[in-house]
């Protein structure tokens, strides 16, 4: 029998996942992390990008998160995103239209313009297309 811990994805604005899994992948500050049972507790700040749930029997769901933070303790491992959804929900156009438009941004010099909250857009909305392609790539495997 395979071991399982409970797993809680909450974001600001609802709960968007709570169960019992066999381990979850997020990408952290310093990169990425799996959380298996009997992991030391951790917490550690999130960066925008995937969120990998790994049920008992190897069934898979992936989520976005927009960042947050990642809490592990004996039990259960808590994710308390800025904003997160189902991976399937993320809308490609709007996520590469947001792109587009933080690039441009970026590159006009005559526009007063806050860098930090450029640079966070740009960054977010290619977390949200690295999600996408992820979820492409392990769709074309299956």
């Amino acid at each position: 029998m395979t071991k399982s811990f409970k797993c809680e994805i909450v974001s600001a604005e609802e709960g968007i996942f709570s169960g019992q899994i066999e381990r979850i992948i997020a990408t952290g500050r310093m990169g990425e992390l799996g959380i298996l049972p009997g992991h030391a507790p951790l917490l550690t700040e999130l960066k925008p990008g995937p969120v990998r749930v790994i049920h008992d029997g190897g069934q898979e769901e992936n989520y976005y998160v927009s960042g947050g933070f990642l809490e592990v303790q004996p039990d259960v491992v808590t994710i308390l995103a800025d904003a997160a959804t189902r991976a399937h929900d993320l809308d490609e156009a709007a996520a590469e239209e947001a792109r587009q438009q933080a690039l441009k941004n970026l590159n006009d010099k005559s526009a007063e313009l806050d860098y930090t909250r450029a640079s966070a857009e740009l960054a977010e909305a290619a977390a949200q297309l690295r999600t996408i392609q992820q979820l492409r790539k392990k769709a074309g495997k299956g």
